[in-house]
Formats: structure tokens, sequence, C-alpha cells
């Protein structure tokens, strides 16, 4: 018997430390207590993953939450189990399609037709690694939901590879809707914006000669880096343009989460390779509930308020990548999205948008 002592007390040890760098590796639960009756929150992407978790955090604190989604037979059933689960019946789903900016801008404007205030926008939806796809609107799909509109036009299970007939635009698209939503968020201060971007961001690059991937040949990561350096970059400039409103905007990586979003790396699209990847997945894999604490931190905490234009690592602010901190580069992307969205003429102005793409 005495045999077996040692070996067993090694595998407990061993068990036991993996348990505990897990833990370590996930971050803990949002440290705030703080609850939200009275607010109003808008959730893109929140029929699933992070999205739908941090909806779910949010409405047992108390606040109205609109989930924000392309599928809106997925978001209505997401929003009926979030009511069943938390006993809090101001929940609702609305229609956003982050790939199409006609889409974007009825969401927007029947927000601020029907909702008196709105008090914490977290633009979570994204897509990542598509294939070479283009929004409706001609935009590279990645670019175009991950930043310009963030649409959940391509996000399907982690353990899954199965194809999508959306693509890559993002980015674009949630740029257009924060733009479109700002007099409401005005009107409502103090007022937060929180804008998912990833650590990826680090390995991205703003290339203006051809931010839409028509003139090179097409790498999924590198675009999906781009994006994701642009909300971050995005969040810094609108952070200076918001100074002395009352509305705060930051950025986060939430960590690598066990959601749909990663459907097209590939990286388990063998036995062989879930077999071999599984035990790492398991060590640095959030899962979404996890995932979604950094998402409820920065809407909710109370000694967050008037932090605005940083960006955190889970719970914790990080120094993003030099390239993010590049205030020319970062006045020099919101001209040319603000170009690419037509912002100009639906603000009115006189001043004409470039015909979008086809």
């Amino acid at each position: 018997m005495n045999r077996y002592i040692l070996p067993l007390s090694a595998l407990g040890t061993a068990v036991g430390g993996a348990v505990l760098l897990k833990d370590f590796v996930a971050g803990g639960a949002c440290p705030s207590k703080t609850t939200i009756p009275g607010k109003t929150v808008i959730v893109t992407g929140a029929n699933t993953g992070i999205g739908k978790q941090t909806a779910l955090e949010l409405a047992r604190r108390g606040g109205t939450i609109i989930l924000a989604c392309r599928d809106l037979e997925k978001c209505e059933a997401a929003a009926k189990e979030i009511r069943g689960e938390t006993l809090n019946h101001r929940v609702n789903a609305r229609h956003l399609d982050l790939a199409s900016l006609k889409s974007i801008r009825e969401f927007a404007a029947k927000i601020i037709e029907e909702e008196e205030r709105v008090h914490i926008l977290i633009n979570n939806a994204a897509v990542m690694r598509c294939p070479h796809w283009t929004t409706e609107d001609g935009f590279e799909m990645q670019l175009g939901v991950n930043y310009l509109g963030e649409a959940a036009g391509c996000v399907a299970s982690a353990w899954d590879v199965s194809r999508s007939p959306h693509g890559p635009d993002t980015a674009l698209g949630h740029f257009l809707l924060t733009n479109l939503l700002l007099d409401k968020l005005k009107a409502s201060a103090p007022s937060r914006i929180i804008n998912l971007s990833s650590l990826a961001h680090v390995a991205g690059h703003i290339d203006f000669e051809d931010l839409n991937w028509e003139k090179r040949k097409y790498d999924t990561k590198a675009a999906y880096c781009q994006s994701k350096l642009a909300v971050v970059l995005f969040t810094k400039e609108l952070s200076r343009r918001l100074q002395g409103t009352g509305v705060t905007v930051n950025a986060l990586h939430p960590g690598v989460a066990r959601t749909e979003l990663g459907r097209h790396t590939g990286m388990h699209s063998s036995a062989f390779s879930s077999f071999t990847l599984g035990p790492i997945f398991w060590l640095l894999v959030k899962s979404p509930q996890l995932a979604a604490q950094p998402s409820t931190y920065l809407a909710v905490a109370e000694e967050l308020e008037g932090v605005t234009g940083k960006y955190f690592e889970g719970l914790k602010e990080k120094a993003p990548a030099p390239e993010a901190e590049d205030e020319e580069v970062a006045g020099r992307l919101w001209a040319e999205s603000a170009r690419l969205v037509g912002l100009e003429m639906s603000y009115g102005s006189s001043e004409r948008g470039q015909r979008l793409p086809k």
C-alpha cells in the first residue's frame, strides 16, 4: 500500500496545482457589488458567449438590458432565458446586424426614439479569422464588424468549423453604432462605453493604403489583428473627443474564452489537434461566465468612475501596444472610418461622405 502513497500524493499535488494555476490564469469574479437599477444597458452580440453572460450579470444587478443581435430568434431565446434566471423582466431583444450599415442606422434610430436613456454601451460582438468575406456594404468582414460595425455575423462554436454566410466587418460597425448613440449617451451621463478588443491587437498594424484588403493577398490573422488594434485606437480617440461630457470609454481583452468566436481557426478540426491541444486549452481558456467578468467590472465599478481611454486585460489596466498609443494614427483612422461609413451624412453635415463600396 505504501508504494502507492508517493505516486498518488504527486498526482494530487499536480492536479491541485493545475487547478490553482487555471484559476490564476482565468482571473476572478468582478470585485464590485454595485447594482444598476434604473440603468439602461445595450450589449451587442448578446445571444451567446461572453455577450450573453455579460447581459446575464448586468440583469442580475437590476439593469434594463437590451440584447442586440443579428439572429433575432436566438436573441429572443437568450433574453427569455435571462429573464427566467434573473427574474428581471426588463431584458429585451433587438435586431442588429453589424455587417449592415442600414441595420445599424435603423437600430440606432429605434433606440433614440424609444429609450429615454442609455447609460452603458458594451460593444461585444465580433468575428474572428473568417474567410475573405465582405459585408453588404463592401467592407472586409473583420474590419467591418469588429470595428466599423461589430456584427455577430460569423461566430459559432469554438469547437465547430462549419461555415457562415456572413463575413468580417465588425470593427467599422461598432464605430458607426457608437457615434450614432453618442448624443443619447451624453444626455444620460455619467455613462460608459466598453469596447471588447483582444491581446491580438499587439500584432496588428493599420495599413491605410489598403485598409479594406483590396490590394494584398488576404491574411485572415493579420486582418483580425488589424481590426482589434482599430478598436483600441478608436477607444483612445473617442475618449479624447468625449472629454468633459461625462461619457467614458475603455477597451478590454477579456481573455481567451470557450465561445463561438473561434470557429474559423481550425484548431479543433481534427481529433488529433483536439487531443494534443486539449490540456493547454483547459488550462488557458476561460468559461464565458469568467470571461464576462471584465466587461461587467468596467460597466459597474464605482472606482472606475471617470476612468477613460484605458486598456484592460481582464480586471487590470495595462499598457496597450505602442501603435495603439499613437495619436496621429488614431486621428487618421477616425477620419478614414467616418468617410467609409458616411458619418458626415448621418449627422446632417453639408460635407458629403464618400459613396460606400458595393
